[in-house]
C-alpha cells in the first residue's frame, strides 16, 4: 500500500512538474473600429449613431475569432484592448471567455494598454490608415484635434507608433485586419506579417464589403498563421531618442501644449519634444492630445 502510494505521488509531481514548465504564449489583440468589416462612415462608429450598437457586436466578434485564431496557435493567455474612442465599444458579455479585458479611456499607453515583456505577439483588429492615405475608408491619424504625427521624421498611423511601443519591449506585430491600404502599410512597415483584408476601400466614405462571417473566417486563419510565424517577423523598433513632431487641426490646442516644459513649438500648429524611447513618446503625446484648451 505505501508503495502504491509512493508511486502516485510520484506521479503528481511529476505532473505537476510538467505543467510547471509548460511554456506560455501570450497574445496581446489590440482592437479598433475604422476598419471592422462592412464600416463605411461614422454611423458605424459614433456612440450616437443608429448602426453603433449592431457595429459594436460586429467588432466583438472579429475581436472573438482573433483570440480564437490565437489560441488555434497554441496561446495560452490572451489580452484585449478595447481601442477605439473612448475604450466601451466591445460586448462584454459576448467577449470569448478565455480572454481579458481592458477597458476605458484615458490610459498611459492608449490602444496598447497592458503590453509588457511578456508578450509573444501583437494582433491588430479592426485598424485604419493614417490621414493623408488617399481613398482609405474614415482614415484618420488618432483624435479629432490631431493632423500628423511623426516618430523620427516619418508620419506613422497608429498602428506605426503602437508597433514601436510593442517593439521597445521586443514584440513584434503579426497580423493585422483593416481595409487593403492598411494592411498595405502594416506590410511595408512591419514585414511580411499576416493581413485580412475585409473591405475593398474606394473613398473615404465607401468600399466593397464582404459578409461579416466570411471575415472573421479570415480574421481566424490569420492570426492562426502569424501567431505561429511570430519567431519569423522582428519588432517594430525606432532610434533612440525618438523626436516626435505632432500637427494639430488648431493652432490654440499647439499653443496650450506649447505651455508645458520640453514642448517646443516650430511652428503655429506643430508641437515637437525628444522622448528616450516610443513608450515615453506616447505618454507624453497621450498627455498634450487631451488637454483641453478652453479649460472645461
Amino acid at each position: 500500500m505505501k508503495q502504491v502510494i509512493s508511486i502516485c505521488l510520484l506521479l503528481l509531481w511529476t505532473c505537476g512538474a510538467v505543467l510547471a514548465q509548460s511554456p506560455k504564449l501570450k497574445v496581446f489583440v489590440s482592437a479598433d473600429m475604422e476598419g471592422v468589416a462592412g464600416v463605411a462612415t461614422g454611423v458605424q462608429t459614433s456612440p450616437k449613431d443608429r448602426e453603433f450598437g449592431r457595429f459594436s457586436r460586429l467588432m466583438t466578434l472579429e475581436v472573438n475569432a482573433a483570440i480564437e485564431g490565437a489560441y488555434d496557435a497554441g496561446a495560452t493567455e490572451v489580452l484585449v484592448a478595447d481601442s477605439h474612442g473612448d475604450g466601451q465599444n466591445i460586448d462584454v458579455e459576448l467577449l470569448d471567455k478565455r480572454a481579458r479585458l481592458v477597458r476605458g479611456m484615458p490610459r498611459p499607453l492608449g490602444m496598447m494598454e497592458g503590453i509588457d515583456d511578456t508578450y509573444d505577439a501583437v494582433v491588430f483588429v479592426g485598424y485604419h490608415s493614417g490621414r493623408g492615405q488617399a481613398n482609405a475608408i474614415l482614415a484618420h491619424t488618432n483624435s479629432g484635434k490631431i493632423w500628423e504625427v511623426k516618430l523620427n521624421g516619418s508620419a506613422l498611423p497608429e498602428a506605426g507608433f503602437n508597433a514601436a511601443m510593442a517593439g521597445e519591449l521586443g514584440v513584434p506585430v503579426v497580423f493585422i485586419s483593416g481595409d487593403q491600404f492598411i494592411c498595405d502599410e502594416g506590410r511595408r512597415l512591419f514585414g511580411p506579417i499576416e493581413t485580412a483584408v475585409v473591405k475593398q476601400a474606394r473613398g473615404f466614405f465607401a468600399g466593397i464589403m464582404m459578409h461579416p462571417e466570411e471575415a472573421q473566417k479570415l480574421i481566424r486563419a490569420g492570426v492562426k498563421r502569424g501567431v505561429e510565424r511570430r519567431h519569423e517577423l522582428k519588432p517594430f523598433k525606432l532610434a533612440h531618442p525618438v523626436r516626435v513632431e505632432v500637427t494639430f487641426k488648431d493652432e490654440l490646442w499647439a499653443e496650450v501644449a506649447s505651455y508645458l516644459p520640453g514642448i517646443d513649438r516650430p511652428s503655429g500648429d506643430v508641437v515637437s519634444y525628444t522622448a528616450r524611447d516610443a513608450i515615453e513618446a506616447h505618454k507624453i503625446y497621450r498627455a498634450i492630445s487631451t488637454l483641453d484648451p478652453v479649460g472645461r
